[in-house]
């Protein structure tokens, strides 16, 4: 019978393997390309080791792919050397909140377009900011119908996403469990309706 072996780990000295070790090498690289394209006000943000900093501000320099390239690899070595898991959070944390406010702006992006192409989209709006402002929020419907409909630039339709997204932050508590709702095309349950048994 032949005897498994554990490809990650090398068998004698307990330390990853040469695998392993190559993966994380590739991980860090990809990290270092995250910190390449960071604009220079977040760079700032991160307490990066000098060393570090320099190698990446001379990557953001570079234009020649060759040399880009080794200088990634480079960034890799650099961040291989230090305790990377405080970089590769932060990082990590900026990613989620842009994928959040990502979400968020298409979610209202959907529900602003709701509002000019359905007349029923209007209660369910109201159900999820109940302190929007009815009367701003239909003339800025009407006139937004009006301006797509005769061609005209969508300054209502742009206004009507700025209130929205004004309620949204007001809100800002769970309005986002809507967005399937939104997607699938349904109407949200408010509080008051009941389930039928």
């Amino acid at each position: 019978m032949k005897e498994f072996v554990m490809e990650d780990v090398d068998s004698e000295s307990g330390s990853p393997s040469k695998s392993e070790r190559k993966r994380q090498m590739t991980t860090l690289q990809k990290w270092g390309e995250v910190l390449v394209a960071l604009p220079k006000e977040r760079l700032k943000k991160l307490s990066l080791p000098d060393k570090l900093y320099s190698a990446v501000e001379e990557a953001q320099r570079m234009t020649a792919h060759g040399g880009l390239r080794r200088q990634m690899q480079y960034i890799g070595r650099l961040m291989r050397e230090i305790d990377a898991e405080p970089i590769v959070a932060q990082l990590e944390n900026w990613q989620t909140h842009e994928r959040q406010d990502n979400a968020r702006f298409h979610r209202l992006e959907i529900w602003r377009d709701r509002l000019i192409a359905e007349d029923d989209a209007l209660p369910a709006v109201l159900a999820i900011y109940p302190g929007i402002d009815v009367q701003p929020l239909r003339t800025l419907i009407r006139n937004a119908r009006k301006e797509k409909n005769a061609g005209s630039a969508p300054k209502s339709s742009r206004a009507l996403f700025k209130l929205l997204r004004a309620a949204d932050e007001r809100t800002d508590d769970g309005a986002g469990e809507w967005v399937d709702d939104v997607n699938q095309g349904a109407e949200p349950v408010t509080e008051n309706d009941t389930p039928d048994d």
